[in-house]
């Protein structure tokens, strides 16, 4: 076997996959749109067996619906799902919050708030849309990083990424946006000042905030 070509294309699997997981979150493809394989190669640039990879990758995600002998298909939209994508969310997160801030040290803590410091310039115009996008990812993960639990963590983000698909494709809500972009200050120093329940209770919160404006996307869908 040649490891080198094998290798090669693993990498070009990893980054083909973390390219379409982006464009789905992000709603380039319309909810329930059947995924083109010929179309995804010439507008990708990318081989067959990569792609391939990606796609089953993507399927076992969450993130596409493989069917049987027929390809890839783009999961609809569901008031249901992300109605059950937010209780788990508040769930876990209430959860890793609670072991972050009881195993976090003084490095998690300079962490978090280098984390809140780019996300506040971010939410003062200093930055795209797509930026502010993964410095709020990023914060978010700072905060419940020392949960000391991998599969947590891994749980916790594909729930983000499924809650976000939602988010980003309904329309915005400003005077939500202000309460959100305040609340994750608030969140820092209940966290820092080891205040779990205080901290868990504004974390759901924020979810519960967060899906008011998700819910936008859901207009007009049938669970």
């Amino acid at each position: 076997m040649d490891m080198k070509h094998t290798s090669s294309s693993t990498t070009a699997a990893s980054c083909m996959f973390e390219t379409l997981r982006q464009d789905l979150i992000n709603g380039r493809f319309a909810a329930g749109e059947k995924i083109s394989i010929s179309a995804l190669k010439e507008h990708y640039q990318v081989g067959l067996s990569p792609l391939r990879e990606a796609l089953n990758r993507l399927a076992a995600y969450g993130l596409l619906i493989q069917e049987n002998q027929r390809g890839f298909r783009v999961p609809k939209l569901s008031r249901n799902e992300l109605d059950d994508i937010t209780d788990m969310r508040c769930k876990l997160e209430g959860m890793a919050l609670e072991r972050a801030i009881s195993n976090g040290d003084a490095e998690w803590e300079s962490q978090l708030v280098a984390a809140a410091y780019r996300l506040n310039r971010v939410e003062h115009g200093q930055m795209e849309t797509s930026e502010w996008e993964a410095v709020h990812v990023h914060f978010h993960r700072t905060l419940v990083a020392p949960c000391g639990s991998e599969w947590l963590t891994r749980f916790i983000e594909q729930l983000h990424d499924q809650f976000d698909r939602y988010r980003r494709l309904a329309p915005p809500i400003p005077e939500s946006r202000t309460i959100l972009d305040a609340q994750h200050n608030e969140l820092v120093e209940l966290a820092l000042q080891r205040k779990t329940i205080e901290a868990q209770e504004l974390l759901t919160e924020h979810i519960r905030l967060s899906y008011k404006i998700a819910l936008g996307s859901c207009r007009g869908q049938h669970d």
